[in-house]
């Protein structure tokens, strides 16, 4: 199964300037709070927590693509997250200063080399939740089937790619939604995956009661704001701030292939 693609175009989100608009504040991205922490921490628990929700989709592609089926793909990818966040054992991932795209699929592959199926998954409904497996579920649908004729690895950077983006569109949204201008989102967002002409302009701005210099500017505020958001989001799965433009161009290539 391969997450939902959003559709947006590289060119027209505003990635062509995400590297123009400063440095993120790094200190307290998520990845950066749960490998500075000494010990539990409320705030590296939530982190870690929202960590596991981003990923757990393209972990689970990665676990489809090596012939489980869709119960058993669910039972261990929980199983390797309560692994995961039972051991808390950063260490490894500080000297070498890793990305926790690599960190978390490096980390699978071992489990499920080692992992008796018997032993080690974990039913779902059982005992105390991990990653809300019903809300995920619900949110990217229920075809399961690895879809895409694909290796393992690309299934899992492309599920990758598109979660990250994902969470930049549902912030995107929040923001709007707080403005009250939910409506003027979800249009804007439609012209996402290209250049608007002037007649999609036009209808926009007829339909929301806007002149069609205003609807430029909002487009052109939607692509910077998703820019910043989605370097904010590659931020927070980096160890250091010098990461954060290899994965960015990482992030980019992978989208493009």
């Amino acid at each position: 199964m391969l997450a939902k693609d959003n559709g947006a175009s590289l060119s027209t989100i505003g990635l062509e300037a995400v590297g123009q608009n400063g440095p993120v504040a790094f200190a307290t991205t998520q990845w950066s709070i749960v490998l500075t922490a000494q010990s539990e921490s409320p705030a590296a628990e939530k982190a870690l927590e929202e960590l596991c929700c981003t990923y757990w989709w393209p972990l689970f592609s990665f676990v489809r693509r090596q012939g489980y089926s869709p119960e058993e793909a669910q039972d261990l990818t929980q199983s390797f997250f309560a692994l995961f966040l039972e051991r808390r054992d950063f260490d490894e991932v500080r000297r070498e200063k890793g990305r926790l795209r690599s960190y978390l699929l490096g980390s699978l592959k071992n489990f499920l080399s080692n992992a008796d199926r018997r032993i080690m998954t974990i039913k779902r409904g059982e005992g105390k939740p991990l990653v809300p497996l019903e809300e995920l579920l619900a949110r990217n649908g229920t075809d399961l089937e690895p879809a895409h004729n694909l290796g393992a690895d690309r299934i899992y950077e492309r599920c990758w790619a598109l979660a990250l983006l994902e969470q930049v569109l549902m912030r995107l949204e929040k923001e709007y939604r707080l403005a009250g201008k939910v409506t003027l989102f979800e249009r804007l967002k439609q012209t996402l995956t290209c250049e608007p002409d002037r007649r999609s302009q036009a209808e926009i701005a007829q339909e929301l009661d806007m002149t069609e210099h205003a609807v430029k500017q909002a487009f052109y505020r939607l692509r910077r704001q998703c820019a910043l958001l989605l370097r904010e989001e590659i931020a927070n799965t980096v160890a250091t701030p010098d990461d954060v433009e290899d994965e960015l161009r990482h992030f980019i290539a992978v989208l493009q292939g």
